[in-house]
């Protein structure tokens, strides 16, 4: 099925979010969906390009289990699950990221590492998503149109790292970092909010920023097309893998010590 043109890869974020999200409160997706109290997002100066790859590489071994940083800064970032959001049951919270504990079944060797949205090069989502609501920009992120997803949670079956949320109740209150609204899919967007800022100014995704703070260090966001950049280098330095590394997705994402 052919993609609207509004899901184009050669748009940014910002700019497909201008299109509407600068709308008043209640704009109708369709029937039941809607966004409401989105501020007008910033344009850019420049489209994305595929100069750049963004993407990170997480390290187990510095990541500390019963740490949930990463976590509670990804929610206050991007307003998710705050005190007046209301859940019918507790697993229709959005999780854009969490953590898990594997296991080594033959060793007994135990990580814990947080999972979000892989950011693949070759995403199943926008493979089955039946309007182009879910896309991947020209520098890899992987994102959701709001304006355009009608709830049909394809995605979120296709994706084999259970990283999508679907928004089940009304929302009343939301950060414009991310507008949300209910009906409709959410994921980790690697705080594409701060990509497309002046690069001069560039910060982390909330979750790595919060990681240094605590002093793990176990997060190297950055331009995996950048040789120079810090995640690059620790790349080429020590070894890494995907997870399910045998679905050929290349996801932007890489542990080590898994």
């Amino acid at each position: 099925m052919s993609k609207p043109e509004a899901a184009s890869n050669g748009i940014s974020r910002r700019q497909f979010l201008g299109a509407g999200a600068a709308t008043a409160a209640g704009v109708t997706l369709a029937p039941g969906i809607s966004l409401i109290s989105v501020a007008q997002a910033k344009p850019v100066a420049e489209a994305v390009s595929s100069d750049k790859r963004w993407g990170m590489l997480i390290d187990t071994n510095k990541c500390a289990k019963g740490c949930s940083a990463c976590v509670d800064a990804c929610n206050t970032e991007n307003g998710l699950n705050s005190g007046d959001e209301q859940h019918s049951r507790p697993e229709q919270k959005s999780q854009w990221i969490r953590k898990v504990d594997l296991r080594d079944k033959l060793t007994g060797h135990e990580v814990s590492l947080p999972l979000m949205c892989q950011h693949c090069e070759n995403p199943p989502c926008v493979d089955v998503c039946p309007t182009g609501a879910s896309f991947k920009r020209e520098d890899g992120v992987v994102l959701v149109d709001k304006h355009i997803c009608i709830g049909c949670r394809y995605c979120m079956m296709a994706c084999p790292y259970k990283a999508r949320s679907f928004i089940h109740e009304e929302l009343t209150r939301q950060s414009e970092n991310a507008p949300r609204g209910k009906g409709t899919v959410e994921s980790c967007t690697l705080c594409v909010h701060r990509i497309d800022e002046d690069t001069a100014n560039k910060r982390d995704p909330a979750c790595a920023e919060a990681c240094n703070t605590e002093g793990h260090k176990a997060m190297i966001f950055g331009d995996l097309k950048d040789a120079g950049s810090d995640v690059s280098k620790a790349l080429k330095m020590h070894s890494s893998k995907a997870i399910r590394e045998d679905l050929g997705l290349n996801p932007g994402i890489r542990y080590r010590g898994i």
